[in-house]
C-alpha cells in the first residue's frame, strides 16, 4: 500500500538511494582500507510526512508491516531499527525533528549482500533532508547512516556501503580510501560490464561472522603494533601472527594492494585477475565464502567472455560480481544461472537489472 493510503495524505518529502556492489576491497573498510564499489540500479525509495498523533510511524510496503514508535529509548527490531537510529543521530546532532510518518519501499534485494539497509538508512537521512531543509551534506549522511547501522542495528560496520549509497553512480566505480575519506571516481575497464547474481543463500550480517572477523583484525593489528591493518602494506609482515589471524591479516594487506593497483588502470583482463585472486583470499584467508558462492563463482570464472568472478559484501551467502565483456552481460548471466540451478541452488540475476 502506498502513502496515501496508509496514513490518509499525501507524503511531504521523497526521497531514494540504490544499493551498492563492492568490485574490489571485500573487509577492508573498517580496517581503514581501500574499497571500489559502484551504485546498483535497484533503489530504497522513503516518503515521509509529520505524524499528528506524537508518535513515529514506519511502514515497510515490500514487508507489509508498521512499526510505531512508543518509547524514544526503546530501539524497534528489525527494519525500523535503522530508520530509528537515524532519526535519533540527528536529534543527537541538534535538529530538531518531528514525530514522522514514514513510508519505505525498495528493489534492493535483501540479504544479498547489496547494502539494502545502508541504502534505507541514507534514503531516510535524505527525506528528513529535504523535509526539514537540514544543513548536512552527503558525506555526512554516509557518516550519520553508519553510526546509525553500529549503535541502533548492531552491525560494526565500515563506512563503505553508505558512502557509495551516498556518492556512488552507477556508471562508475568509487575509489575509497575509509580512513581519510579521499575518493575519485574511476572508469570500468575498456570494454566490460558487470554481472551480479544472487546465490539464493541468504545471509544477515549481525548474526554472521562479520563482528568476529572485526575483532580478529583489531587484535592482529595490536599485535603488529599499528593502528589498523591498512598501516601494513607487505603481507609477509602477517607471517609472525599466530592462526587464524595470519591469515585475516593477509587478506586485508593484499586486497588492499589489489584496489590500490586498479588505480593504475589496468586492463580488463587483469582487473578480473584481481577479483578471482580476491574471491581466493576470502575463500581461504578470509573463510567468508560458503560452498554456494564458491560453486557461482567457479561456473563464472570458466564461462567465455567473464573476465573474473568473486564474492561481494561480507559472505556466508549473499551475491557474486564478475567483470564481463561489455554488451555480453545479459546474455552471460543467464547461462551462468541456469547452470548455477542446475546444481541445486535457485539463484537470481540482479544485474544487469530486469524489470523489478
Amino acid at each position: 500500500m502506498n502513502f496515501q493510503k496508509i496514513f490518509a495524505k499525501p507524503p511531504e518529502a521523497e526521497a531514494s538511494a540504490p544499493g551498492r556492489v563492492n568490485l574490489l576491497g571485500e573487509h577492508t573498510d573498517y580496517n581503514d582500507g581501500f574499497v571500489l564499489p559502484t551504485a546498483i540500479p535497484q533503489r530504497t525509495t522513503v516518503q515521509l510526512g509529520s505524524s499528528t498523533d506524537g508518535q513515529d510511524h514506519f511502514y515497510s510496503e515490500d514487508l507489509d508491516e508498521q512499526v510505531s514508535i512508543l518509547e524514544s529509548n526503546r530501539t524497534p527490531s528489525g527494519f525500523a531499527s535503522y530508520i530509528f537510529g537515524c532519526i535519533q543521530l540527528l536529534q543527537k546532532e541538534g535538529h530538531t525533528i518531528p514525530s514522522l510518518n514514514l513510508h519505505v519501499k525498495s528493489t534492493v534485494p535483501i540479504g544479498s549482500g547489496l547494502s539494502s539497509s545502508a541504502a534505507l538508512e541514507v534514503a531516510t537521512l535524505r527525506a528528513v533532508r529535504q523535509l526539514l531543509n537540514l544543513p548536512i551534506n552527503d558525506v555526512e549522511i554516509a557518516q550519520l547512516a553508519q553510526q546509525a547501522e553500529i549503535h541502533y542495528a548492531g552491525v560494526q560496520c565500515g563506512i563503505m556501503d553508505q558512502m557509495a549509497s551516498s556518492l556512488a553512480d552507477t556508471e562508475h566505480m568509487l575509489f575509497l580510501d575509509t580512513r581519510t575519506l579521499e575518493r575519485r571516481v574511476v572508469p570500468f575497464p575498456s570494454g566490460a560490464e558487470i554481472v551480479v547474481i544472487d546465490s539464493g543463500v541468504p545471509r544477515t550480517l549481525a548474526g554472521s561472522g562479520y563482528n568476529e572477523r572485526r575483532a580478529e583484525c583489531e587484535e592482529a593489528a595490536r599485535l603488529l603494533g599499528v593502528k589498523a591493518l591498512r598501516d601494513i602494506t607487505d603481507s609477509s609482515a602477517t607471517e609472525v601472527l599466530p592462526e587464524p589471524l595470519r591469515r585475516r591479516a593477509r587478506h586485508v594487506v593484499t586486497e588492499n594492494n589489489r584496489v590500490l593497483e586498479v588505480l593504475h588502470q589496468v586492463s580488463s583482463q587483469r582487473f578480473g585477475e584481481l577479483m578471482n585472486a580476491s574471491h581466493a583470499s576470502l575463500r581461504d584467508d578470509y573463510e567468508v565464502s560458503v560452498p554456494a558462492l564458491d560453486t557461482l563463482v567457479e561456473i563464472l570464472q570458466k564461462t567465455a567472455g567473464v573476465f573474473g568472478a568473486r564474492l561481494t559484501g561480507a559472505g556466508f551467502g549473499g551475491a557474486c560480481v564478475a567483470l564481463v565483456g561489455a554488451g555480453e552481460g545479459r546474455g552471460i548471466a543467464s547461462n551462468v544461472l541456469e547452470q548455477y540451478n542446475q546444481t541445486g541452488n535457485t539463484g537470481r540475476i540482479l544485474v544487469p537489472a530486469t524489470d523489478f
